[in-house]
């Protein structure tokens, strides 16, 4: 079947920036030569009159990609190593959104008592990935890269940026070492495995009835790009570099279904909301495709370009960040018109587009590295937060979390809002606050033991049963939530990027820039915790 392509954009009813509905093509109605001359030159005309920038993506139901048939690179399924039917009713059903939710905690699950012991007591099992590296040793090639810049490399480029999704006692995950994966929860044991395009895939996998879809895409700029932004200031992040896009895979083997295809990456971790598939990319665009066929629904090219920051939809409208120029977008979810964009004073610009906005009763939480300063050549950053009307994009506050050298990569922390407290990780400085989501106010202040070179505090916390889980450099750590006291650690080794623990039962998952997919009973971190205390989230 010949791929659907996205008509340039003077096919289009509205201008990009008003959110564009796709409409189908001209048809010639009348074969006379008068009708068709002037049919003509009015299509010469609106190519003439039509807006330069045009939507760069394509659909495609081709399920043959670039992989040798039985190949290092070709899918493997085991369907002996699936759980048994009902096996994984405690687990929830679907995941839409990066880290479970528009909260941002990857815990909110429900836990009935009369589940399996597994369930409730938890599993230990560490499952190899394809690039796996030893968990106790330092970066790879640490010695010429230095180990910050290691640290952040093997995440980008090699293990699991994200954490991952649990579903129906499946455990998804994608990783930048160009696989995808699905583990039955309970052994760990691979159920299939599949890599449909030499590419990073840097999100966390999303899953909606037999759909899994994953997003390709790379940090990396390639020199063109470098000369482009020299000359306009502004850059394709992704083109050229590696394949870029969205793929959708059947949930239980893995087979490809298909496949959108962007120039620009799409390193932000899609959103699903009312059958649409919604996700920003590298050349400034937010899309929204039909969750089923891949069709797209409508593009807002809001310029900038999209980092790692993934949709929050909330009351019919999406909130996502860009990067260069740093703004938070608030879109209509229907049409992907702009309702309204702010900012934060003095980000830096790729501090919003890294960051994932939370959002809950009411108010939008995003935060950016801010107000640099350079003294004795070196520079130092505050990392700020502010908190916006869902509605309106009225500022409701901000905080500053504190100074410190400016971090490698990702420069932000992903908030995470919990029955009205914002918890709140800043890498500048590697020290987790809780703060009043209506006010601002702090409440108190966790500092990451031994944070490394890189830093750490980039991901969400995850609130469960009366407790903050949270994975950072090489450790989980509990956290009290109320007083912000330390409650507990495991170590594991490697790293943790943007990983927050995927709790569910008395088992947390997680993923490891060292690519490594890891379950651990919550016990082993929190000494305090029974498993039949954990009958609610």
């Amino acid at each position: 079947m010949k791929p659907n392509r996205i008509k340039p954009t003077h096919e289009f009813n509205a201008k990009h920036n008003s959110g564009v509905p796709f409409r189908r093509p001209f048809h010639v109605l009348s074969s006379r030569p008068k009708t068709f001359f002037v049919f003509v030159m009015t299509c010469c005309m609106l190519l003439l009159t039509a807006p330069t920038a045009h939507a760069q993506g394509q659909l495609s139901r081709e399920r043959t990609t670039p992989v040798e048939k039985n190949g290092p690179y070709d899918r493997v399924y085991y369907p002996q190593n699936a759980p048994a039917p009902g096996e994984g009713a405690a687990f929830p059903q679907q995941w839409l959104y990066a880290y479970g939710n528009n909260e941002r905690n990857a815990a909110a699950f429900s836990m009935p008592r009369q589940e399996p012991d597994w369930v409730r007591e938890g599993v230990a099992w560490q499952f190899a990935e394809a690039r796996a590296w030893v968990l106790t040793n330092k970066p790879f090639a640490s010695e010429a890269l230095g180990e910050a810049g290691s640290d952040t490399t093997m995440t980008q480029w090699m293990g699991n940026t994200l954490g991952v999704a649990a579903v129906d006692g499946v455990i998804y995950a994608q990783s930048s070492d160009q696989f995808i994966y699905a583990l039955n929860a309970r052994t760990g044991k691979l159920i299939w495995r599949t890599s449909p395009v030499p590419t990073t895939f840097m999100g966390q996998p999303l899953v909606h009835g037999d759909i899994v879809y994953v997003n390709a895409g790379t940090v990396g700029f390639n020199f063109s790009n470098i000369q482009a932004y020299a000359k306009t200031g502004q850059a394709i992040r992704g083109a050229g570099v590696e394949f870029n896009g969205v793929y959708a895979l059947n949930r239980h083997t893995g087979e490809l279904l298909w496949h959108f295809d962007t120039k620009g990456d799409v390193m932000p971790t899609p959103a699903l909301s009312d059958g649409r598939l919604i996700f920003s990319t590298g050349a400034g665009e937010v899309f929204a495709l039909d969750e089923k066929s891949g069709e797209p629904l409508w593009i807002n090219k809001v310029g900038g370009m999209g980092n790692m920051s993934s949709p929050a939809v909330y009351q019919d409208k999406i909130y996502v960040g860009m990067s260069v120029p740093a703004f938070l977008f608030c879109l209509d979810a229907k049409t992907g018109k702009t309702l309204w964009k702010e900012k934060i004073p003095q980000a830096i610009n790729t501090g919003m587009g890294d960051v994932s906005p939370a959002v809950a009763d009411g108010v939008v939480v995003t935060d950016a590295v801010s107000a640099p300063q350079t003294v004795a050549g070196k520079v130092s950053v505050d990392v700020s937060v502010r908190a916006f009307d869902s509605d309106s994009g009225r500022p409701l506050w901000t905080h500053n979390m504190g100074r410190g050298p400016k971090p490698p990569a990702f420069k932000g922390g992903v908030p995470m809002i919990h029955d009205g407290t914002v918890y709140i990780g800043a890498p500048v400085k590697s020290l987790y606050q809780a703060l009043d989501l209506k006010t601002g106010k702090l409440l108190w202040t966790w500092a990451v033991p031994q944070p490394g070179p890189a830093g750490t505090a980039r991901a969400p916390a995850s609130f469960y049963d009366g407790m903050l889980y949270i994975a950072g450099v090489d450790s989980v750590y509990a956290v009290d939530p109320k007083t912000g006291m330390l409650a507990g650690k495991k170590y594991i080794g490697g790293r943790f990027g943007l990983v927050s623990p995927t709790i569910v039962g008395g088992t947390i998952y997680l993923g490891n820039s060292w690519d490594w997919i890891i379950a651990l009973p919550v016990a082993d971190v929190n000494p305090n915790y029974h498993p039949d205390s954990s009958a609610h989230g």
